[in-house]
Protein backbone atom coordinates (compact mmCIF):
# COMPACT_ATOMS: atom_id res chain seq x y z
CA UNK A 1 0.00 0.00 0.00
CA UNK A 2 2.82 2.21 0.59
CA UNK A 3 4.33 1.79 -2.72
CA UNK A 4 0.87 2.64 -4.03
CA UNK A 5 0.80 5.73 -2.28
CA UNK A 6 3.82 7.15 -3.22
CA UNK A 7 3.30 7.77 -6.60
CA UNK A 8 -0.02 9.25 -6.02
CA UNK A 9 2.20 11.53 -3.20
CA UNK A 10 4.21 12.71 -6.48
CA UNK A 11 2.06 13.73 -8.74
CA UNK A 12 0.38 15.69 -6.04
CA UNK A 13 3.45 17.38 -5.46
CA UNK A 14 3.79 18.23 -9.46
CA UNK A 15 0.94 19.38 -9.39
CA UNK A 16 1.11 21.32 -6.30
CA UNK A 17 4.27 23.33 -7.48
CA UNK A 18 2.55 23.52 -10.73
CA UNK A 19 -0.37 25.32 -9.41
CA UNK A 20 2.28 27.82 -8.00
CA UNK A 21 4.06 28.98 -11.13
CA UNK A 22 2.89 32.87 -11.91
CA UNK A 23 3.56 32.59 -15.77
CA UNK A 24 0.28 29.76 -15.96
CA UNK A 25 -1.64 32.46 -13.37
CA UNK A 26 -4.25 33.53 -15.82
CA UNK A 27 -4.58 30.20 -17.47
CA UNK A 28 -5.29 28.46 -13.89
CA UNK A 29 -7.44 31.74 -12.95
CA UNK A 30 -9.71 30.67 -16.06
CA UNK A 31 -9.79 27.05 -15.02
CA UNK A 32 -10.98 27.99 -11.36
CA UNK A 33 -13.15 30.39 -12.70
CA UNK A 34 -15.18 27.85 -14.35
CA UNK A 35 -15.06 25.26 -11.12
CA UNK A 36 -16.27 28.11 -9.18
CA UNK A 37 -19.13 29.12 -11.57
CA UNK A 38 -20.32 25.34 -11.11
CA UNK A 39 -20.29 25.30 -7.34
CA UNK A 40 -21.66 28.66 -6.95
CA UNK A 41 -24.57 28.29 -9.81
CA UNK A 42 -25.34 25.18 -7.57
CA UNK A 43 -25.52 26.79 -4.38
CA UNK A 44 -27.54 29.06 -5.50
CA UNK A 45 -29.90 27.43 -7.83
CA UNK A 46 -30.63 24.10 -5.40
CA UNK A 47 -32.21 25.56 -2.67
CA UNK A 48 -34.37 27.99 -4.51
CA UNK A 49 -35.61 25.65 -7.14
CA UNK A 50 -36.14 23.45 -4.73
CA UNK A 51 -38.82 25.85 -2.58
CA UNK A 52 -40.49 26.89 -6.01
CA UNK A 53 -41.01 23.89 -7.21
CA UNK A 54 -42.67 22.11 -4.32
CA UNK A 55 -44.30 25.09 -3.55
CA UNK A 56 -46.06 26.39 -7.18
CA UNK A 57 -45.53 23.59 -9.70
CA UNK A 58 -47.69 20.35 -9.99
CA UNK A 59 -46.84 17.00 -11.49
CA UNK A 60 -45.48 13.91 -9.63
CA UNK A 61 -42.13 13.84 -7.76
CA UNK A 62 -40.56 12.36 -10.42
CA UNK A 63 -41.14 15.20 -12.80
CA UNK A 64 -40.51 17.88 -9.96
CA UNK A 65 -37.09 16.75 -9.07
CA UNK A 66 -36.23 16.24 -13.06
CA UNK A 67 -36.90 20.36 -12.82
CA UNK A 68 -35.16 21.43 -9.84
CA UNK A 69 -31.91 19.19 -11.21
CA UNK A 70 -32.71 20.81 -14.70
CA UNK A 71 -32.92 23.98 -13.13
CA UNK A 72 -29.83 23.95 -10.92
CA UNK A 73 -27.55 22.39 -14.07
CA UNK A 74 -28.72 25.60 -16.18
CA UNK A 75 -27.78 27.70 -13.29
CA UNK A 76 -23.98 26.27 -12.95
CA UNK A 77 -23.35 25.53 -16.42
CA UNK A 78 -24.34 29.34 -17.15
CA UNK A 79 -22.51 30.73 -14.42
CA UNK A 80 -19.22 28.60 -15.11
CA UNK A 81 -19.42 29.14 -18.92
CA UNK A 82 -19.63 33.13 -18.19
CA UNK A 83 -16.85 33.02 -15.74
CA UNK A 84 -14.54 30.88 -18.27
CA UNK A 85 -15.13 33.83 -21.20
CA UNK A 86 -14.73 36.32 -19.15
CA UNK A 87 -11.32 35.76 -17.40
CA UNK A 88 -10.22 34.40 -20.62
CA UNK A 89 -11.12 37.43 -22.61
CA UNK A 90 -9.65 39.37 -19.80
CA UNK A 91 -6.48 37.57 -19.79
CA UNK A 92 -6.25 37.81 -23.50
CA UNK A 93 -6.74 41.69 -23.40
CA UNK A 94 -4.55 42.34 -20.81
CA UNK A 95 -1.80 40.31 -22.95
CA UNK A 96 -2.38 41.66 -26.32
CA UNK A 97 -2.20 45.68 -24.40
CA UNK A 98 0.52 45.00 -21.46
CA UNK A 99 -1.88 46.13 -18.91
CA UNK A 100 -5.29 45.95 -17.81
CA UNK A 101 -8.10 48.83 -18.57
CA UNK A 102 -11.40 49.20 -16.84
CA UNK A 103 -12.83 48.92 -20.84
CA UNK A 104 -11.26 44.89 -20.40
CA UNK A 105 -13.57 44.24 -17.71
CA UNK A 106 -16.84 45.78 -19.55
CA UNK A 107 -16.11 44.60 -23.03
CA UNK A 108 -14.91 40.71 -21.76
CA UNK A 109 -18.31 41.28 -19.62
CA UNK A 110 -20.42 42.00 -22.64
CA UNK A 111 -19.26 39.27 -24.87
CA UNK A 112 -19.80 36.85 -22.62
CA UNK A 113 -22.92 38.24 -21.35
CA UNK A 114 -24.09 37.74 -25.13
CA UNK A 115 -23.22 34.06 -25.85
CA UNK A 116 -24.11 32.95 -22.68
CA UNK A 117 -26.81 34.53 -21.44
CA UNK A 118 -28.43 36.16 -24.82
CA UNK A 119 -30.75 32.88 -24.30
CA UNK A 120 -34.54 34.31 -23.56
CA UNK A 121 -35.29 31.69 -20.77
CA UNK A 122 -36.52 32.14 -17.33
CA UNK A 123 -33.15 30.98 -15.26
CA UNK A 124 -31.02 33.94 -17.69
CA UNK A 125 -33.90 35.69 -17.23
CA UNK A 126 -33.77 35.65 -13.52
CA UNK A 127 -30.30 36.20 -13.04
CA UNK A 128 -29.82 39.43 -15.49
CA UNK A 129 -33.35 40.87 -13.65
CA UNK A 130 -31.23 40.26 -9.86
CA UNK A 131 -27.90 42.29 -11.73
CA UNK A 132 -29.94 44.91 -13.06
CA UNK A 133 -31.61 45.63 -9.69
CA UNK A 134 -27.83 45.93 -8.41
CA UNK A 135 -26.36 47.70 -11.33
CA UNK A 136 -29.34 50.42 -10.31
CA UNK A 137 -28.62 51.15 -7.08
CA UNK A 138 -24.56 50.99 -7.66
CA UNK A 139 -25.13 53.51 -10.73
CA UNK A 140 -26.90 55.21 -8.33
CA UNK A 141 -24.57 55.45 -5.84
CA UNK A 142 -21.39 56.05 -7.65
CA UNK A 143 -23.25 58.89 -9.25
CA UNK A 144 -23.46 60.57 -5.79
CA UNK A 145 -20.04 59.88 -4.72
CA UNK A 146 -18.51 61.31 -8.28
CA UNK A 147 -20.39 64.31 -7.33
CA UNK A 148 -23.04 64.37 -10.43
CA UNK A 149 -25.88 64.19 -8.37
CA UNK A 150 -26.01 65.91 -4.78
CA UNK A 151 -26.15 63.85 -2.18
CA UNK A 152 -29.85 63.30 -0.61
CA UNK A 153 -30.32 65.37 2.28
CA UNK A 154 -32.87 62.82 3.68
CA UNK A 155 -32.94 58.51 3.39
CA UNK A 156 -34.26 57.98 -0.49
CA UNK A 157 -34.73 54.41 0.06
CA UNK A 158 -38.08 54.76 1.87
CA UNK A 159 -39.84 56.47 -1.28
CA UNK A 160 -37.82 53.71 -3.58
CA UNK A 161 -39.78 51.34 -1.52
CA UNK A 162 -43.22 52.92 -1.95
CA UNK A 163 -42.95 53.35 -5.71
CA UNK A 164 -41.23 49.65 -6.19
CA UNK A 165 -44.25 48.13 -4.49
CA UNK A 166 -46.58 50.70 -5.60
CA UNK A 167 -45.53 50.14 -9.11
CA UNK A 168 -45.18 45.71 -8.96
CA UNK A 169 -49.09 45.33 -7.87
CA UNK A 170 -50.20 47.88 -10.17
CA UNK A 171 -48.54 45.78 -13.01
CA UNK A 172 -50.21 42.68 -11.34
CA UNK A 173 -53.76 43.62 -10.70
CA UNK A 174 -53.86 45.23 -14.12
CA UNK A 175 -51.04 43.77 -16.60
CA UNK A 176 -49.72 40.42 -14.82
CA UNK A 177 -48.53 38.75 -18.28
CA UNK A 178 -45.79 41.82 -17.68
CA UNK A 179 -44.09 40.03 -15.01
CA UNK A 180 -42.14 36.56 -15.00
CA UNK A 181 -44.17 33.88 -14.37
CA UNK A 182 -42.37 33.10 -10.53
CA UNK A 183 -43.46 36.76 -9.67
CA UNK A 184 -46.51 35.74 -10.56
CA UNK A 185 -47.15 32.94 -8.92
CA UNK A 186 -45.70 34.24 -5.54
CA UNK A 187 -48.22 37.15 -5.74
CA UNK A 188 -51.33 35.00 -6.57
CA UNK A 189 -50.69 33.06 -3.47
CA UNK A 190 -50.33 36.22 -1.50
CA UNK A 191 -53.07 38.47 -3.01
CA UNK A 192 -55.15 36.32 -4.98
CA UNK A 193 -55.24 33.13 -3.59
CA UNK A 194 -56.12 34.50 0.38
CA UNK A 195 -59.13 36.03 -0.92
CA UNK A 196 -60.33 32.31 -1.15
CA UNK A 197 -61.51 29.83 1.36
CA UNK A 198 -64.04 27.27 2.15
CA UNK A 199 -63.72 26.32 6.08
CA UNK A 200 -61.24 26.01 8.27
CA UNK A 201 -58.72 23.82 6.66
CA UNK A 202 -58.43 25.42 3.54
CA UNK A 203 -58.53 29.10 5.80
CA UNK A 204 -55.96 28.11 8.39
CA UNK A 205 -54.04 25.11 7.24
CA UNK A 206 -53.83 24.45 3.81
CA UNK A 207 -53.89 27.36 1.15
CA UNK A 208 -56.40 25.04 -1.45
CA UNK A 209 -58.58 22.73 -0.67
CA UNK A 210 -57.74 19.66 -2.69
CA UNK A 211 -60.77 17.55 -2.31
CA UNK A 212 -64.36 18.00 -3.85
CA UNK A 213 -66.10 19.77 -1.30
Amino acid sequence: MAGGAEPFRALLRAVNALLQQRRYHAALAVIKGFRNGVVYGAKIRAPHALVMTFLFKSGSFREKLKSIVQATYTHSRNLACFAFTYKGLLAMQSRLQGKKIPFHSFLAACIGGWLVFGDNNPINSQIVMYLLSRILFGLSRLAVEKGYIPQPKQDPFPLLAALVWGTVLWLFEYHKETLQPSLQSSMSYLYEDSDVWHDLSDFLIYNKRTDSK
